[in-house]
């Protein structure tokens, strides 16, 4: 379920799709089980900020995109920076992210358009 879900869901909101095919599945099963994904490393966990741990079933490295507005996660298809990975390596773990508006609230945003490449442009 997790691997299917690029938008890197949260325990709870593995557990309210898996409720109504499993109706004795409990939240605890959820994270029991994800607490083993974890220890197998077959998942990473990311607190994207607003207190809200993710999971991501894509383990190796990659970096993400958050969205400004609605807080929305997406990895972001760009190749990774060899010399900053180098160079963190003399740390215990890094993370670099980026931020902005996603496509669907970019055009939402006043003052702002979609383009056809999903970005935000302000109107002049």
């Amino acid at each position: 379920m997790i691997a299917a879900d690029k938008a890197h869901p949260t325990a709870q909101e593995v557990y309210d799709r898996l409720k109504s095919g499993m109706p004795t599945l409990s939240l605890g099963n959820v994270y029991r089980n994800i607490g083993i994904l974890l220890e197998e490393r077959r998942l990473r966990s990311f607190e994207f900020g607003r207190g809200i741990v993710r999971y991501d079933a894509v383990t190796d490295g990659h970096y993400h995109f958050i969205c400004d507005a609605c807080g929305g996660v997406s990895d972001l298809p760009m190749p990774i920076q060899g010399g900053i990975t180098t160079a963190a390596r003399k740390f215990s773990r890094h993370t670099i992210r980026f931020f902005g508006f996603c496509t669907s609230c970019a055009g939402k945003r006043p003052g702002g358009t979609k383009e056809k490449s999903g970005k935000s442009k302000k109107r002049r």
